[in-house]
């Protein structure tokens, strides 16, 4: 069976920062940072970025890129024994569990873009918004129906090659994201009383650092970047073979943070400018956004653009989540007395999508284990363990220079590197680990 690959570097970095950027930057960042001190909140997860979200990026490109294969196979393939497998079973569980409750919340957005479109929010206020947001989350066969709809249209895009589906409308979404913002940034930032929302989210008081701050930015960097699912480990399996991996992290990671410093500054200066406070939690964008936005000139211009940009966004990760078990399918069957192609693979991964998915609308009891499972424990054990195995244990086996060699890293900042991924990186996710316990 013929690899699939990336044709070119930006169509990579367009597919790796878009499976990156994604409602966790637009829907939850602002939200997180809101109740957590605006720019106290920014400074730590800058650090977060640095200290160990680059490590673990770097770290999963070039699983996937020395190895050149999936989730499936990639430990394997490096190690040289099967010790390793059951890592590629958890990369491919975490993804498939944040897929059903990721395709309710990209329906919210769908069903939003459509309301927004009819201009069903007009005249309404804050308390307006937040009994149309229960009644729509109550309406079971309409949520379940948009959630199936970014369900086909993902599987639409894996239906096709790497390089013809992900690789094309990544070229395409991604760039249209961005303007999207810049439009909306702008917009904003004309209001009276914005400055107000700027100075929170930009002005560093160091006062309102404390433990919950750090923790909850560790966490959100987890969610941000992508790590600890696969997607990444995935996408390095397509890369280009010119492609040097640590340039190539270094513009995801500079791609996926501005998108959500920009979603901060489309977020906070509107809020503030009509005097909402920034600390609403996950309806800030579905209840206190629609309202916010009602309030201003060319307001159904500015909420399809708004709930436009987070499809666009949704999308772009939906994509990532499901390519990586896609791939897993099509590479763990390869070798059996019924291989399933590509087409098969997404036609039962979009399956148990939609199964997923619908447990999440029908019992909301599920939808909250599914996040705080994934983003409190497989998340930060699947990044440990990767940090573990690249660090200790394929430098015993003579792999750890072929591995660094594969960055494109000097020597000595090799040994920086490395030093990170062995003790750094394993205690910062050790204290994201037994925060998700609550301990």
């Amino acid at each position: 069976m013929k690899k699939s690959s990336f044709s070119s570097k930006v169509g990579l970095i367009m597919a790796a920062a878009g499976g990156a950027v994604g409602l966790g930057n637009i829907w939850k960042f602002p939200y997180i940072a809101g109740e957590n001190g605006g720019g106290a909140f920014l400074l730590v997860y800058l650090l977060c970025v640095l200290l160990f979200g680059m490590p673990l990026l770097i770290t999963e490109f070039m699983i996937g890129k020395r190895s050149g294969k999936s989730t499936y196979g990639a430990f394997r393939a490096l190690s040289g024994t099967t010790h390793w497998q059951w890592m590629s079973w958890l990369c491919v569980f975490t993804a498939m569990v944040i897929m059903g409750f990721y395709f309710v919340v990209t329906g919210w957005c769908f069903n939003y873009l459509i309301e927004a479109l009819t201009n069903v929010f007009h005249g309404m206020d804050a308390s307006a918004l937040a009994e149309h947001f229960r009644v729509v989350n109550g309406n079971l066969p309409r949520m379940i129906g948009f959630g199936v709809l970014p369900v086909l249209l993902t599987a639409a895009v894996l239906w096709f090659d790497v390089n013809k589906g992900i690789e094309r409308l990544s070229k395409i979404l991604m760039p249209l994201l961005l303007l999207m913002m810049i439009l909306m940034a702008g917009r904003v930032l004309m209001l009276d009383g914005s400055n107000i929302g700027m100075q929170f989210f930009f002005q560093f008081d160091y006062t309102k650092i404390t433990p919950h701050v750090v923790m909850e930015a560790m966490g959100q960097c987890f969610f941000s970047l992508s790590i600890g699912l696969g997607a990444l480990i995935t996408y390095g399996a397509y890369m280009p073979k010119g492609q040097n991996v640590l340039a190539a992290s270094v513009q995801v990671i500079v791609l996926d943070t501005l998108v959500a410093i920009m979603a901060g500054v489309i977020i906070f200066p509107a809020v503030f400018a009509f005097g909402v406070s920034p600390e609403q939690g996950p309806q800030l964008v579905f209840v206190v956004l629609p309202a916010v936005l009602e309030q201003m000139s060319f307001a159904w211009l500015s909420s399809v653009l708004f709930f436009g940009l987070l499809c666009i966004a949704a999308l772009t990760s939906t994509i990532s989540l499901m390519e990586v078990a896609v791939a897993f399918v099509c590479e763990a069957t390869a070798a059996s007395r019924h291989p399933l192609n590509r087409r098969k693979s997404v036609c039962l991964v979009a399956a148990l999508a939609v199964v997923l998915m619908i447990l999440c609308i029908v019992f909301p009891a599920i939808f909250d284990l599914s996040d705080q499972l994934t983003a409190g424990f497989t998340m930060p054990l699947t990044a440990l363990c990767i940090s573990i195995f690249v660090g200790w244990v394929l430098p015993k086996s003579g792999a750890g220079s072929v591995l660094r060699n594969t960055t494109g890293l000097k020597r000595r900042v090799g040994q920086v590197y490395l030093f990170f991924l062995r003790w750094i990186v394993p205690l910062i996710i050790l204290m994201v680990f037994l925060n998700g316990l609550g301990l």
